[in-house]
């Protein structure tokens, strides 16, 4: 089957006005065309590698609600996406890799297409857990490697303070295995989030947030991240994590495949004002915030991929970087070669955006949604 789209094309470095032909679910043309030039924009499709849920679909709800999730997230232009656990008994972490792998194969096409999925934990410092249950926190130290071993097939992305006891250890085990170790909840001094890097640590979970910081004299994990140009960092645009004036540091220092945007979404996302549940923990959700019941301390996010995307434009980023940030380098740090950008051969996994940046259709693999 052929379709042809024309728009605005965001490529790369550039956005041209052209054409894409689609053939079987692939692209197999661009063509400049200077009559798209007053179309709408045509982006690669969204890929969130970190988002515990929306439309008030759990990731760790099982199969029923990952299907959910997955048609939620495609209205807002995410192609693909790594369904994320939070911290929890051992026992539930391997139920919800079970989950996650006896659906996989059952995904409809005309959803948000799964990766594999995400460990947000247990391993976390105590004092930086943020929205994670202190019970079910573990030391590396004290859990067999034989205990992970179940959760490796799918496993993409784990979160790890480089900290803790047997820390170091476990990075180099998981990295030799292929999984992605992102350093993040942590209350790690400068050198020990530099030993977790260099242990084989590629990413950074949500940048600023539940981590030590950017203190002039006392530089925290924050500050290894952003300073070593070997490894990505997670952000959450929504404007609420991380004040607006810091996106255009972070996308100054980091190197171009190194800013990831991540929505670290909630199961409320998209449901409006009220209270949800995040594991074991309450969730109030107010005015676009989403908190632990009784305190300040943030949840977590309410918006997708599209909304971080307008975010980091309008602090400044320049569209076809806000665009990378939130397709590109996802796919990059995957090690996904079929995804991410708009080039022929690759997946046609598209996202069509008026002139504010908002999403009129998703394609994934080719089929138009929406």
């Amino acid at each position: 089957m052929t379709d042809e789209l024309s728009g605005r094309i965001i490529r790369d470095d550039s956005v041209v006005p052209g054409r894409i032909t689609v053939e079987d679910g692939r692209i197999a043309a661009v063509t400049p065309d200077p009559a798209a030039a007053r179309d709408p924009y045509i982006a690669p499709g969204f890929i969130d590698l970190h988002v515990h849920g929306w439309g008030g679909h759990d990731a760790m709800g099982g199969r029923e609600a990952l299907a959910g999730m997955a048609a939620a997230l495609a209205g807002h232009g995410v192609t693909s996406f790594l369904p994320t656990a939070v911290s929890a008994p051992m026992d539930d972490l391997r139920t919800f890799a079970n989950e996650v792998r006896a659906w996989m194969p059952q995904a409809a096409a005309d959803a948000t297409q799964p990766l594999g999925f995400n460990l947000e934990g247990p391993f976390l410092a105590p004092e930086r857990r943020g929205a994670h249950a202190s019970g079910h926190l573990r030391r590396p130290v004290d859990v067999p490697r034989t205990d992970l071993e179940a959760l490796l097939d799918g496993l993409r992305i784990t979160t790890i303070a480089p900290e803790l006891d047997g820390a170091l250890e476990l990075i180099r085990w998981l990295a030799q295995r292929g999984v992605i170790v992102s350093l993040g909840h942590s209350d790690a001094t400068l050198d020990q989030g530099r030993a977790g890097y260099e242990a084989g640590a590629r990413s950074t979970t949500h940048l600023f947030n539940a981590m030590s910081g950017l203190e002039h004299r006392h530089p925290g994990l924050a500050a290894a991240a952003l300073a070593d140009d070997g490894v990505a960092v997670e952000l959450i645009a929504d404007d609420i994590h991380v004040d607006p004036i810091l996106y255009r540091i972070v996308a100054r220092t980091k190197p171009a495949t190194g800013l990831l945007l991540v929505s670290d979404a909630l199961p409320p996302a998209g449901t409006g004002d009220g209270n949800a549940r995040l594991g074991e923990l309450q969730i109030d959700v107010r005015n676009g915030r989403a908190t632990l019941a009784g305190s300040d301390v943030l949840a977590g996010s309410l918006i997708a991929l599209d909304s971080a995307v307008r975010n980091l434009v309008h602090a400044g980023i320049g569209l076809t970087d806000a665009v990378a940030a939130a397709s590109r380098n996802a796919a990059h740090l995957l090690g996904l070669d079929d995804r991410g950008r708009i080039e022929v051969g690759l997946r046609a996994d598209l996202v069509e955006l008026d002139d504010e940046l908002n999403v009129r259709r998703t394609w994934i693999a080719g089929r138009a949604i929406g």
